[in-house]
C-alpha cells in the first residue's frame, strides 16, 4: 500500500524568542540560530525526493522553504491557510503582559482552549479547520508522493494531533521546538502514522 510521506517542519528560531510571546501572524524575523536550524534541516532532507514543498507565507517559513526547495529544484508554494493562529489583539504581547493586563480573558482561554476567540482573531477550532482544508488539498494533489511542509508550532500540532487521533484540546501536550522535524505517513485507507516527531 503506497503511502504519502509528509516531512513536516517548524520554522527556525525567531527574534524575541527569549520571552513567551504570541507572535501570531506578525511577520517576525529569524535569528541567526534560526537560519542555522534551517541549514541543518536542509542537510537532513538532502536524500529525500520530494515532488513539492509548501509553506506559510510568513517570512519565518518562506526563508527556509526557499533554502530547502532550491536543493531539490522546487519553488515553494506559499499558502496563507498555513499561517499561525490569528491571535487578534494579543499579537506581539507576552504571556506576562496578558496575565497582568487581561487576567479574565487569559483565564477564559485556559478554560476553553479550543473555542475561545481573542478579539479580532480566531479560535483554535477555526484555525484547525483552515489548516485541515489546506492539508487535505495537498495530500489529494500528491497522493503516493513525498512532500515537505514548513509550518508553525500551532499548525504542526493540529496536523500531528489529527494524525494520531487526539483531540484539539491536547494541543500543548505535543512539543514543537524551533527548527524541528516530523515525519508522517498517510495511507490510502485513511490511516496516518507518525514516524518521527519533534526531532
Amino acid at each position: 500500500m503506497e503511502s504519502t510521506r509528509l516531512h513536516l517542519l517548524r520554522h527556525g528560531q525567531v527574534e524575541g524568542f527569549q520571552e513567551k510571546r504570541y507572535n501570531g501572524q506578525a511577520d517576525v524575523a529569524l535569528t541567526e540560530v534560526g537560519r542555522e536550524q534551517y541549514y541543518r534541516l536542509k542537510q537532513r532532507l538532502a536524500e529525500c525526493q520530494p515532488t513539492a514543498i509548501y509553506c506559510s507565507d510568513l517570512t519565518r517559513c518562506t526563508w527556509g522553504a526557499e533554502l530547502i526547495g532550491a536543493d531539490h529544484d522546487l519553488v515553494p508554494v506559499q499558502n496563507p491557510q498555513l499561517r499561525e493562529l490569528d491571535i487578534g489583539e494579543w499579537e506581539g504581547k507576552t504571556w506576562q503582559q496578558l496575565m497582568t493586563d487581561h487576567p479574565e480573558e487569559w483565564q477564559a482561554r485556559l478554560n476553553d482552549l479550543v473555542n475561545f476567540q481573542v478579539r479580532g482573531g480566531e479560535s483554535l477550532q477555526q484555525m484547525a479547520e483552515r489548516v485541515r482544508s489546506a492539508l487535505q488539498n495537498i495530500l489529494q494533489n500528491h497522493s503516493g508522493e513525498e512532500i515537505i511542509l514548513v509550518g508553525h508550532g500551532g499548525i504542526n500540532r493540529v496536523i500531528l494531533l489529527d494524525a494520531i487521533g487526539a483531540p484539539l484540546g491536547r494541543m500543548f501536550h505535543l512539543e514543537q521546538d524551533y527548527g524541528c522535524y516530523n515525519l508522517i505517513e498517510y495511507f490510502p485507507d485513511g490511516i496516518a502514522v507518525v514516524k518521527q516527531m519533534n526531532l
